[in-house]
Order: structure tokens, then sequence, then C-alpha cells
């Protein structure tokens, strides 16, 4: 009895520490997977050259590919002369009379104030015959209502002369400089469009699918190829509910393949918040329990190259890393 209560005892403290300490296992199984940058146009249009192809490195601000843009071309050429015609109103509109027509304004002010001096002299002609009783008095009345008319017209030549040196009204010249400013934006959105039929590389990486080839015509967002950066790439295993407390986001992990020459060392990036049932693929002969947790790592870009989406991957914890159990003790 006294030999079964110590057995018994053991197999307590065994349970007790299992289940304080979950030992995890010598491996999860999991598999490489790329988030690929589908690269379209905002613009839709006949691909006019294809400068990659599928498998191809490229580098940053690569050409990839680009539309007909002849259009486009056109609406440059048509607001370039919109907004150079806008421009220059409202330049024009801050400027008075050209001189030409200032000088004929001039040359009517000097006629008008002869007919004025005319009309003077014929008036003072006017009284003098007057006063010798050889006139009426109704000639000095139509004498003086003409020096009148005549100085009245000098004063609006004088008037319109000064008018003609002064630029619009604020408020006319403040209409031409907003439609002038529209106009540089109408040109500016075309300048926009133009290069949009242009499309780069964002970043550096593989070409991991061409969808169109040169001549075809695609829709404005379609993709036309898939790139796929170092960066972009990232491991994805599952870990058992039992397991999960053995590892958190910053842990490193081991990771290893088939055709991994070294085993490569990642930092997991992200633990799902729900659990899941074990895929129905995966890659790994072992019995795993159907309760399950996805967990992702990111390894060194540098190294990321030389992965491909699909490959399947053994990972366990990296030995800088310490479980939680084991912190504890």
């Amino acid at each position: 009895m006294r030999k079964n209560a110590i057995v018994l005892a053991l197999l307590a403290t065994t349970f007790m520490l299992s289940a304080c300490s979950p030992t995890p296992s010598k491996s999860w199984s999991g598999y490489v997977e790329g988030e690929y940058l589908y690269i379209s146009s905002p613009l839709g249009g006949r691909i006019e050259s294809l400068n990659v192809q599928a498998g191809q490195d490229v580098a940053q601000n690569a050409a990839l590919f680009s539309l007909d843009k002849e259009a486009e071309i056109a609406n440059v050429e048509e607001a370039t002369a919109r907004a150079k015609a806008a421009k220059a109103q409202a330049l024009n509109t801050e400027k008075g009379k050209r001189q030409e027509e200032i000088a004929v304004n001039r040359a009517q002010l000097a006629s008008a104030e002869a007919q004025a001096a005319l009309a003077q002299h014929e008036l003072q002609r006017q009284q003098q015959l007057l006063a010798q009783g050889f006139i009426s008095k109704a000639k000095i009345d139509d004498a003086t209502t003409n020096l009148k008319l005549t100085q009245a017209r000098v004063n609006e030549l004088k008037a319109a002369l000064a008018v003609a040196s002064l630029p619009a009204r604020v408020d006319e010249r403040a209409a031409a400089n907003a439609n002038a400013l529209a106009a540089e934006q109408v040109l500016r959105q075309s300048h926009w469009r133009g290069k949009q039929k242009t499309e780069m590389a964002p970043q550096a990486g593989l070409i991991s699918d061409v969808f169109f080839r040169a001549g075809e015509v695609v829709s404005p967002g379609q993709p036309v190829l898939s790139l796929l950066p170092p960066g972009n790439v990232k491991f994805r295993f599952y870990v058992p509910e039992a397991e999960l407390a053995t590892i958190h986001a910053g842990d490193s992990v081991t990771v290893q393949c088939d055709a991994c020459a070294a085993p490569i060392i990642a930092t997991v990036t992200r633990i799902a918040s729900q659990a899941e049932y074990t895929p129905p693929v995966i890659y790994s002969n072992a019995q795993r329990a159907k309760l399950m947790f996805l967990i992702e790592a990111r390894p060194d870009p540098a190294v990321a190259k030389q992965m491909h989406p699909g490959q399947p991957i053994d990972v366990k914890l990296s030995k800088a890393t310490t479980p939680v159990a084991e912190k504890k003790s």
C-alpha cells in the first residue's frame, strides 16, 4: 500500500509539473507565404510596352510597363494652351490700355480743348457784338451753351485718359487670377494622368507573374503583374493550444526546410487571436491536435529572397527564447 501511494504521489507530481510547464513539440509545421503587390494602373488602355517577365528581379523604381498615352499627350497640350490663355487674360487685367489707344485718347482731348478754346473766343466776340447792338441776346445764349458743351467734352476725355492707364477692377482681376489657377490645376491633372500610364516598381522584388502581354487592353485598376518584395515573405505555422504559452510576439524561431542549407532565424510578428482547426493540408506526417493557433514570423529580407511561397517548413523555438514556465522558475 505504501509503495502504491508513493507511485501515485509521483504521478500526481509529474502531472502537476506538466500542467504548469507545457513541453513544446520538437517542431511545428507550416509553409512560406508571400504578400504580393498587384501592380496596376488607375487608368485603362492598351499595353504599349512590357519591360519585365516572370521570374525577373527588379530594382525599386524600375519601369514595369506602359500604356498607350496618346490621348493624355493631347490633353496635356490642350490644357497647356488653355492655361497660357487664362494666364494672359489675368495679366491683361493688371494693365491699362495700349500706348496706341492712349495716344488716340490724347489726340481726342487735344481736339476737344481746341474746340473749347474756339468756343470761348466765339463767346467773347458775341458779347462784344451784343454791346454794340449788332446781335440779339439769343446769340449770346447759344455761344454760352456751345462753350459749356466743349468744356464738358474736354472733362470727359481727361477722365477717359486717366482711366485708360488704370488696371481692371479688383473683382475682375480676382476672377481672372482664379481662372488662371483653375487652368493650371487642369494642366496638372493632365500631367498626372500621363504619368499614370507608366508604372514603376514601388519596391525592389521578384516579378512573380505577368497576367497580360503587350498589345492587350486592360481596365482601370486591373493588375498587369504581381511583385513580391523580400520584406513581404513570411512564415505561417500552427501551434497546438496546449503549447501556445511557450511562444510570444517578438520571440525568435528557427525555421528549417528541405532545401535550406542552414536553419533560418525569424521573428514572431503575429499570434492569431482565435483558434482554428488543423487545416486539411498540412506539411507533416505527425499527428496534430485539432485545435490550433496560427502564428506568423518574418525572416530577414536578405534571407527571405531564398524562400518560395508554398514551401513547407518546420519551426521550433530558438535557443535564445526562454519559455514562460522557465522564466517563472
